[in-house]
């Protein structure tokens, strides 16, 4: 994989943001009131977001990260792996409303549905093809298979996942509206949930018996 195509792809994100009309569009985090604010990660006082670093200590350090050029391990129930570069590995998006991933695929991953309760995805597909989809909330269903070079748009906080189709690895690089825009997948929070939800809950719910939930619930213990 060339790294030049993360590079490229970064840039046109940041680019997309900063000459959107309104910023709101693009990003679901609050306006900067200074040039930055670096995230004083280590800081115990509680605020939206984080405090901001003092500005005598800020350095270019602050605003680097390297992790998007180095392939992620797959080697995994869902055969995909996830690394992000929000606020957490780049203190420097602190308030700037803006954050990345890159995911990887091996044949026949899955990145599982889930959701990005505070934030818009922009996937843009590196390597490979990937069938990909959302959900609305009249529960129409969106999808379209990627080849690379294509992008897709995920809209904020709806039900969406990936899917290695092809007979190859694929790699994709996402921009996300949020320096801190979570994640919630979907199977996890109902059959993985600590403690678990009551079986009776969950077989009500899919219609299913009791025995199946937790059969289910037996195949998230690794």
């Amino acid at each position: 994989m060339d790294n030049r195509m993360i590079y490229y792809t970064v840039g046109v994100y940041v680019l997309l943001c900063c000459y959107s009309e309104h910023r709101s569009v693009m990003a679901a985090d609050s306006d900067p009131l200074q040039d930055f604010c670096v995230a004083d990660l280590g800081s115990k006082v509680l605020v939206n977001g984080f405090v901001c670093k003092e500005p005598k200590e800020v350095s270019a350090e602050d605003f680097f990260f390297a992790g998007l050029g180095i392939a992620g391990d797959t080697n995994n129930p869902v055969l995909s792996n996830v690394t992000p570069a929000n606020v957490n590995q780049i203190g420097g998006l602190n308030t700037l409303g803006i954050s990345f991933v890159r995911i990887d695929f091996a044949v026949g991953g899955i990145n599982p549905p889930h959701t990005h309760p505070r934030a818009t995805e922009v996937l843009f597909l590196m390597e490979g093809t990937l069938f990909v989809g959302f959900v609305d909330t009249n529960n129409t269903f969106f999808s379209k298979t990627l080849q690379k070079g294509d992008l897709f748009v995920f809209p904020k906080a709806l039900v969406h996942f990936q899917q290695n189709v092809g007979q190859e690895n694929a790699v994709a690089i996402a921009g996300l509206s949020s320096q801190l825009p979570g994640v919630q997948t979907i199977a996890n929070s109902l059959f993985a949930a600590n403690p678990p939800l009551p079986d009776s809950v969950l077989s009500k719910a899919f219609r299913i018996t009791e025995k199946i939930v937790q059969y289910i619930t037996a195949q998230f213990k690794y």
